[in-house]
């Protein structure tokens, strides 16, 4: 009969394993999304001088399909769609903060 306390230990080392995995990689997209926030940044500040609007539809739409055509199943293109959704949003408010921080630091 297996010992089943050996065979907890080893899901629960393969769990931790897979886990630690995440971890890293979450530390890679936080670094990463800083990167994308500190761009957002100087685009809003590009947008402002030229007159733009930081709302961009066709663009927006352009990075998803961008992103959705990476997606190796239906399933993560439905989850990379959320995420990006996500991620466009909070770019776009990022802009704005930005902006009307640029304007309180201009003053």
């Amino acid at each position: 009969m297996p010992d089943i306390s050996t065979n907890h230990n080893d899901h629960r080392r393969e769990l931790d394993e897979w886990r630690g995995k995440i971890d890293a990689i979450d530390r890679q997209l936080a670094a990463l999304l800083c990167e994308r926030l500190r761009y957002a940044g100087n685009i809003s500040a590009v947008k402002s001088r030229i007159g733009e609007t930081v709302l961009q539809p066709e663009r927006e739409k352009e990075v998803l399909g961008n992103v959705l055509a990476m997606a190796e199943t239906p399933l993560m293109g439905t989850a990379l769609e959320r995420i990006y959704n996500c991620i466009l949003n909070e770019s776009r408010l990022f802009q704005h903060e930005w902006k009307g921080q640029q304007s309180l630091s201009s003053r």
